[in-house]
């Protein structure tokens, strides 16, 4: 395939551009690091220490899914093993007669990197979700409101156990 004449300096300025990213401190994609130094890591089945029965099983899948998306995902052979335990306050009102009811999520983590344990850290947030106007809806709510803490707290720890060299560079 041979480039027409006009196409040359275009060509030419998409090369010297994509070089200079990196000069200016930007890079198109970042690699997950964990401390440690694991780039890929593995997360075991969080022990669930609430009422809720399925919370074990969607802060694992949160904590897999942010993975996946950052490329860092290593399945069970991978060095770096991630593991814990997760529980969540119950749904009460905020105020009294309030429609809106207040629950919290915690999640304890542990990093290890070759059998070695790195970090262990906990984290927890908190959020109110609305009633509703009967026990079908309320609960709907409550169960929505608990898979979106359970994303951010996912979030929140695999930040924590990031390293500043993984970190994305701006």
């Amino acid at each position: 395939m041979e480039l027409q004449p006009a196409a040359a300096p275009l060509v030419l300025l998409a090369l010297m551009a994509s070089a200079a990213l990196p000069a200016c401190g930007y890079q198109l994609a970042s690699t997950y690091r964990v401390r440690g130094g694991a780039e890929h890591l593995h997360v075991r089945v969080f022990e669930n220490d609430s009422t809720d029965p399925e919370l074990g099983a969607i802060v694992t899948a949160a904590l897999r899914e942010e993975l996946a998306s950052r490329g860092a995902w290593g399945g069970p052979e991978a060095s770096a093993v991630l593991e814990g335990w997760v529980r969540s306050s119950q749904s009460v009102p905020s105020t009294y007669g309030a429609a809106l009811f207040g629950m919290s999520v915690e999640l304890h983590g542990r990093l290890s990197v070759g059998g070695k344990q790195v970090e262990e850290l906990t984290v927890q947030r908190q959020a109110d979700h609305l009633g509703g106007a009967d026990p079908l809806e309320a609960e709907g709510r409550r169960t929505v409101a608990l898979r979106k803490l359970a994303r951010e707290a996912a979030r929140e720890l695999l930040r924590a156990l990031e390293t500043e060299a993984g970190a994305p560079k701006q």
